[in-house]
């Protein structure tokens, strides 16, 4: 395929022959300077030798196919694998090269060949590595392996420093492989190029003592789909150091000690774990920031593509960046911006019409750090654990951004919405050097006029723009305070900077104590935060695109700040509230429900809770190191007994972890993100005492020139109301373009020409948790249930009414009875108390987030024998969990409410009570003393006086009768006791000695001796 452009018209200079100069004033790249000593590690490999999949595209054509142009790789062919042989695999195939004919490259000498940006930069979506003796070569291809471009790194380069240069001049296949075979020549006398990797993207160099170090994402995963855009997770990388020699092989220096310690603190940061990046598609900013942006530049008539403007703050590699874009032009065409957080894609089928809700958390790399190392606010306003959450609720009738009749980015199927949380933004710590889990609040410096609030709050207007709603959660009412330090503090702070706003842009200020009422028994915690969500919706608004003619669209204005201590556990519960509520309004606005509110316990918001969860989970071991401790399940207050055990280990692991584990994620932390920066002279980041002065402004640097005013503390302009303009077609030289020129969503995501299957190419969509995975199977057959996803399912609508009544009660099934069938019924109210789960993440969402026909037993029979087996049922018997004997219990207390609500008699209990009724009469009354003849004698003779002898009471003396002052039939002894509690004392409160003798005090007894009272022991 690469061939086809050979006749294109080209600027430039040809690749030179074997072992020739190639300009480097123009960025070429140098094959005659390529020679070096040494050789490749032995675990490199000739690329002249290798094969691929990819090799077919490299063979040496025939003279009879010259004519035939090549197509691309077959990227989507199935496999017998299944998904390892999937469309994005997770790690990239490198670029193969063949030997070409040396009449060949004599017919393209004096070529010219296109420059980037003759039709746009090339966005380069794989790589390969090369390696010679003295340089390495990365040679990057575009998503249709159609256009290729080289970048040449020097490995002899003084320590300290970089050298790169970038060609830039766009190769075909052809032209890339004949480049690489003149360089391999070049080196023939020093070991060749050989291939050191493939990569799918470069995320930057970085320098600790020595030299610098080249780091690679080698795997990838894909985990959403926004406007025909992908976005990958980074599953794999490869940290590459740019040194050269006989001794080294090509590592770094083992020898050196503390080059070696700073590679093992950086070791301790995961790069694989929660951190994203794409290709195409902006993700350090929010879906309404990159819409109004794209629209802004169409109407203006701005030249595509138009330089990438990432948003620093959510660009962790920023710093591995700044080396690369000092000497690189194009720098975001080699190296990719990542950001670090949690990112999670579900789909929502409604009666055939699927909306996809995507939840993305973006995690500010400023003042990062873990739990109790990183709280309150820095000197520039940057807050700890500071979070932006987006979720993105679309209707894909189309995949671009692109409405019907190309209008570009106006397509009225996408809704956003933003929220934000951060810790208080105010000078506090706390100081964990002890044992004690929850250390003590201090207010380490009390700034009369908030100068870290207010830089934090006009952040805020510049990011999302007025008002901001701000929840605070913390505790009002301690008996040691601690929370409740902060809350005055802060509640001070707001009303201070909101002296000086206008009116209807004034801070937000609601304060509840949240962990209170989820522990009074009188208040509803979940009803009190529906209410709070639907007033912050209803005041900031939210994203729904349109073209402004046909659609009206709409613009968040203001967003959600929610805060607790740690901005965790209560902060996750109320932000999925305020996200449920939000997601009701962005249902509504697609015309997929009438209303503005979701039930709970319905699918949707079951698979909701579930993304959610994940996603305050992925957030609290980022900035706790342990999952979240309450859950939305403690604030219900359903299933507490089943996630008690689990919120003390979580509660264990979190306090294990900021006790003993922190300080080396905080430096592996502070090293990555640039915080400290190796020095002559300077203290090792192991050696410092604190890191204070790596994350605060020196004072004097920034505060003389910076000094802002302490009443106009804002910005006016941040405060303006954000609207999106209305569509205006592309003018100037973007007039007249096709829809390529401006989103290449359609080659990413569709890969024209590409041989492919429909399993393949929507294989990503079949693999996203999804509301079908909680129905169950036998009832949508029988068409007796409703497969909305907004039904409300409890355990009574799962037990679906048959059409022909059955009788209540308890009915014992007899396994042998070859007339007892299988209802379905009996699934769904089996379903309730199996035991089989999904993959979910705890225990405590099981109930109502579980597939019921992942639960039912898959025999479906229950109890009942199977024909064909001849088992004994008995040994079929599944033994019960304590999960199981919880749900079965619910179960049974459920059923029992239920019949004594709606009582009923079924047809054995109605033909007893009649022969009762009707039972004959003919007992005869007692009308004289005499005895009939067929009277039982035993009878009368226990009536004559039998029953004294049965034990009932015993006969006082030998002949039946009392003494002086006995009774007959009873014992003397228990008639002196029977006295005894008759006999009032004086002092009938106090024991005395003549008591002690008694029965009943000689527990007092043994108390008197030292005994314990309250052991479980025998009196006697």
């Amino acid at each position: 395929m690469a061939d086809q452009e050979d006749g294109a018209p080209r600027h430039g200079a040809s690749p030179p022959r074997s072992g020739g100069d190639m300009s480097s004033d123009r960025g070429h790249v140098d094959a005659a300077s390529v020679a070096s000593t040494s050789t490749a590690g032995d675990a490199s490999r000739t690329t002249s030798a290798m094969t691929s999949p990819l090799g077919m595209d490299f063979k040496k054509p025939d003279a009879d196919e010259q004519g035939i142009p090549k197509f691309p790789a077959l990227h989507h062919n199935p496999d017998s694998k299944g998904d390892e042989a999937d469309d994005e695999e997770c790690t990239a195939k490198p670029f193969q090269r063949t030997r070409s004919p040396e009449s060949e490259l004599r017919r393209n000498k004096g070529a010219v060949y296109e420059k980037v940006g003759d039709q746009g930069v090339c966005k380069m979506h794989k790589f390969s590595l090369y390696e010679t003796a003295t340089r390495y070569y990365i040679v990057g291809a575009d998503v249709m392996d159609k256009r290729f471009r080289i970048l040449k790194i020097d490995r002899t380069a003084d320590a300290g420093s970089l050298s790169i240069a970038e060609d830039e001049i766009v190769y075909t296949k052809k032209e890339m492989s004949q480049l690489l075979n003149a360089i391999d020549d070049g080196n023939k006398s020093t070991g060749g190029m050989k291939l050191r990797c493939s990569t799918w993207g470069l995320l930057g160099f970085i320098r600790f003592t020595g030299v610098y170090y080249m780091l690679l994402i080698t795997k990838r995963g894909q985990v959403a789909m926004i406007g025909g855009h992908f976005i990958y997770s980074i599953d794999g990388t490869e940290m590459v150091p740019l040194t050269t020699g006989h001794s080294s092989r090509f590592k770094p220096d083992l020898k050196n000690t503390e080059e070696a310690r700073f590679l093992g603190i950086l070791n301790n940061l995961d790069l694989t774990r929660s951190f994203y990046f794409s290709y195409s598609y902006d993700i350090t900013r929010t879906l309404q920031q990159n819409i109004i942006t794209e629209r802004q530049a169409v109407a203006d008539g701005a030249s595509y593509p138009h330089p990438q403007n990432c948003n620093s703050m959510f660009v962790w590699n920023s710093y591995l960046l700044q080396p690369a874009d000092a000497a690189l032009k194009n720098t975001y065409d080699w190296c990719l911006p990542i950001i670090h957080g949690y990112m999670d894609q579900s789909a929502l089928p409604i009666y055939g019409r699927t909306v996809y809700i995507t939840v993305i958390a973006r995690r500010s790399r400023y003042f990062a750090g873990a739990r109790f190392l990183k709280r309150g606010a820095n000197d520039l306003g940057y807050v700890a654990n500071d979070v932006e959450t987006e979720q993105i609720v679309s209707e894909v009738l189309t995949t671009s951004f692109h409405a019907p009749g190309a209008k570009l980015f106006s397509n009225p199927n996408f809704t956003s919405y933003v929220q934000h949380r951060g810790s208080i933004p105010l000078y506090w710590t706390q100081d964990n050097t002890g044992v004690t889990p929850k250390p003590p609040i201090e207010l380490n410096l009390v700034d009369p006029f908030y100068g870290a609030a207010a830089l934090h709050f006009d952040d805020l207007f510049k990011r999302y723009g007025a008002p901001v709603y701000v929840l605070n959660l913390v505790k009002s009412r301690e008996r040691t305070p601690r929370e409740s330090k902060l809350l005055k503090e802060f509640t001070t702070a707001i009303d201070y900077l909101n002296q000086f706003l206008p009116d209807d842009k004034k801070i937000i200020h609601k304060a509840w104590d949240m962990s209170r009422a989820s522990k009074s028994r009188d208040q509803d915690v979940i009803g009190t935060l529906e209410n709070i969500a639907e007033e912050v919706v209803t005041t900031t608004g939210f994203f729904h695109n349109g073209d402004g003619i046909t659609t009206m669209p709409k613009v968040q204005n203001g967003v959600a700040r929610t805060n607790c201590i740690d901005c965790l556990d209560r902060t996750n519960a109320a932000q999925f509230v305020i996200g449920k509520r939000a997601l009701g309004h962005q249902l509504h606005a697609l015309g997929i429900i009438g209303d503005t509110s979701i039930d709970y316990d319905t699918d949707a918001v079951n698979l909701f809770t579930h993304m959610y969860h994940d996603h305050g989970d992925t957030i609290a071991v980022q900035y706790g190191g342990s999952q979240l401790v309450n859950t939305m399940e403690t604030y219900r207050k359903i299933n507490q007994w089943t996630s008690h055990s689990r919120d003390m280990v979580e509660s264990f692991k979190r306090y294990y972890n900021n006790s003993f584990l922190d300080g080396q994620r905080q430096e592996a932390y502070n090293l990555f993100l640039g915080n400290y920066i190796f020095a002559q002279g300077q203290p090792m980041l192991w050696d410092l005492a604190t890191d204070y002065y790596l994350h605060h402004a020196n004072p004097r640097g920034w505060s003389g020139r910076n000094r802002r005013s302490y009443i106009n503390w804002y910005t006016p302009e941040y405060l303006e109301k954000r609207v999106l303009p209305k569509y205006v077609g592309p003018s100037g030289l973007a007039s007249g373009k096709p829809l390529g020129f401006f989103d290449d969503y359609w080659l990413e995501y569709y890969k024209p020409l590409a041989v492919s299957s429909l399993l393949k190419v929507f294989s990503y969509m079949g693999r996203m948790n999804s509301t079908l995975r909680y129905i169950p199977v036998k009832s949508p057959q029988d068409g007796r249930y409703d497969l909305s996803p907004f039904k409300v399912r409890t355990e009574h609508d799962q037990e679906v009414p048959q059409k022909k009544s059955r009788p209540k009660g308890v009915v014992i099934i007899d396994p042998a009875d070859p007339e007892t069938e299988h209802h379905p019924q009996d699934d769904d109210a089996a379903s309730i108390m199996s035991t089989t789960t999904t993959a979910t993440k705890r225990i405590s969402i099981q109930r109502w987030l579980q597939p019921i026909h992942e639960r039912t037993n898959p025999s479906g029979h229950g109890i009942m024998k199977e024909g064909s087996s001849g088992r004994d049922p008995e040994n079929e018997k599944k033994k019960l969990t304590p999960l199981d004997k919880s749900k079965a219990a619910q179960w049974t207390f459920t059923q029992v409410v239920h019949e004594s609500l709606n009582p009923s008699v079924d047809q054995e209990d109605t033909d007893d009570y009649a022969r009762y009724i009707s039972h004959p009469q003919n007992l005869p009354l007692v009308i004289s003393t005499e005895v009939p003849d067929s009277f039982d004698d035993e009878y009368t003779n226990y009536v004559n006086g039998t029953w004294k002898d049965i034990g009932i009471v015993g006969v006082s003396g030998d002949g039946g009768e009392a003494g002086e002052e006995g009774v007959v039939g009873v014992k003397e002894g228990d008639l002196e006791e029977y006295r005894d509690f008759f006999v009032v004392g004086n002092n009938p409160l106090t024991v005395g000695e003549e008591d002690l003798g008694k029965k009943r005090y000689k527990a007092y007894r043994k108390w008197l001796m030292g005994k314990s009272l309250f052991k479980q022991q025998p009196v006697d």
